[in-house]
């Protein structure tokens, strides 16, 4: 296990860098783009699942800083997302947060528990994250396009509906990612001594 000192700091911050650039390419080129109606577009990815393990390796603060930084590069980077930037970075941040408070400070799963502790645990983090965007990103993308971005309140209706069903479909998709992926990282992390206890 990795102790606290100032190697630990930099291991720490490179990882997060890490964690960021996977948001960034999950995002960036894992997705499929989906036409609205009102002339908007919403996508099937799964960059919020690397939000998410990137809050259970690292805690919901650089875990939710990294998600929340690539995923709002990838947006401003994109002409068709560059719009959304700041409700992404609120969003994601938000995600890494409350999956980060849910595994750590209630579950402790850093410590040593059995698998299938751990399994539920990270089952249960994930889908308290993932589930927080299901509700919220239609209803801030609603509340920003309309009254931010100044977009019709009709044509506004319309992306927010098609955004809910995309996003719970990437909810599921990125819960079972985030359980497979850490479930299969986290021996390999402590066998090499590079696993932090949060």
């Amino acid at each position: 296990m990795m102790e606290n000192n100032k190697n630990d700091k930099v291991y720490k911050i490179a990882l997060t860098a890490l964690m960021t650039a996977l948001c960034y390419v999950a995002f960036t080129f894992l997705k499929i783009p989906i036409p609205t109606f009102g002339g908007d577009y919403v996508a099937l990815h799964i960059g919020n699942a690397f939000c998410v393990l990137a809050a259970l390796l690292l805690g919901g603060g650089y875990g939710g800083l990294a998600g929340s930084l690539g995923m709002t590069i990838a947006d401003l980077l994109d002409p068709v997302y560059i719009t959304s930037a700041p409700k992404t970075f609120v969003l994601k941040l938000c995600i890494g947060l409350i999956s980060g408070f849910v595994a750590h400070r209630i579950a402790h799963i850093t410590e040593d528990h059995d698998t299938k502790y751990v399994f539920k645990w990270t089952l249960i983090a994930s889908v308290a994250g993932l589930g927080f965007n299901v509700v919220m990103d239609p209803i801030v993308g609603y509340f920003y396009k309309n009254y931010i971005l100044g977009i019709q309140s009709d044509a506004a209706k319309i992306m927010s509906t098609w955004a809910a069903g995309v996003t719970f479909l990437n909810a599921v998709a990125g819960t079972i990612v985030v359980v497979v992926v850490y479930m299969a990282v986290r021996p390999v992390l402590k066998k090499s001594g590079m696993f932090f206890r949060i």
